[in-house]
């Protein structure tokens, strides 16, 4: 695989951890990765959306239990440090949907830096994801 193009909705805590990770292994490996964050998600390319992500409420009973284990693997705890690790890679991409950005109030001033832009979702599907080997969705 050389390209992999992954659509990110949601914006649980616990739920941006697996996207996440699945970029980091790629790029890691060398594989270019491409992430578009749709609906609630593209909230997470800004540093206030970032600090403020709650645990999914099915397991806000474990969020204490989840984030041990998180520290116990040396991850990082904030999504916002993890985003960061994965950017660092210098293979991913952050994009910010353009609808979501509208119905949000998501400005590209507001994006952190490691986001590489608000796009619109027909331009991501003809630019990364058809052209991906793969296109995962979370």
């Amino acid at each position: 695989m050389e390209r992999l193009a992954i659509v990110v909705r949601d914006d649980a805590y616990d739920r941006l951890y697996t996207p996440l990770t699945f970029a980091y292994v790629a790029a890691k490996k060398g594989i270019e990765v491409n992430m578009l964050f749709v609906l609630w998600a593209v909230r997470v390319l800004t540093e206030k959306g970032a600090k403020a992500l709650k645990i999914d409420p099915l397991h806000a009973t474990k969020a204490e239990w989840f984030k041990e284990r998180l520290q116990h693997d040396g991850d990082p705890l904030e999504i916002y440090d993890f985003i960061k690790f994965v950017k660092q890679t210098g293979n991913v991409h952050f994009y910010g949907c353009k609808l979501a950005a509208a119905t949000f109030d998501v400005t590209t001033s507001q994006l952190i830096p490691e986001a590489d832009g608000i796009v619109d979702a027909l331009w991501f599907l003809e630019e990364k994801a058809i052209k991906a080997d793969h296109c995962q969705y979370f």
